[in-house]
């Protein structure tokens, strides 16, 4: 026997993060190209540029991630950031105070994007299942027929 249920009535569910590893490839090919593009367009000289860059990736990335994935993210970005895009190219160096502002910058994005998304779902879901709003289509709103 067939059963006939309504599509698209009900609680819809939260969409699911993507998963940490997907989230790190993204970041270290995100990266990659990044840094790349800037050294190509202003140089390697230019690495508050590569950095407002690259943390704006790890927001986005944080986006669609799970908190766990931000710290990797962070990490794989200043490793571009580090690595290329300060001379002397493909040399990994650490400069106490820079490459903690650095690290904390990355980090910070990657958490800003994250909790972000997180907020802008439990609003959406919240709405969907308010208690006493009327739900569309059904004649109740005042736009509704």
């Amino acid at each position: 026997m067939i059963e006939w249920k309504p599509l698209g009535t009900g609680a819809r569910p939260v969409p699911q993060p993507v998963a940490t590893p997907l989230v790190w490839a993204g970041a270290g090919v995100g990266a990659l190209v990044l840094v790349a593009v800037v050294n190509t367009v202003v140089g390697p000289d230019r690495p508050e540029l590569a950095l407002s860059a690259l943390s704006v990736l790890a927001a986005l990335l944080g986006l669609c991630a799970r908190f766990k994935a931000a710290p990797g993210t962070a990490l794989l970005c200043w490793l571009f950031l580090n690595g290329f895009a300060i001379p002397p190219v493909g040399t990994l160096t650490w400069a106490g105070d820079r490459d903690t502002t650095w690290l904390a910058c990355l980090l910070t994005a990657a958490l800003i994007g994250t909790a972000l998304a997180r907020l802008v779902h439990a609003r959406a879901a919240y709405r969907r299942l308010a208690p006493g709003r009327p739900r569309p289509g059904t004649g109740e709103g005042p736009f509704d027929p």
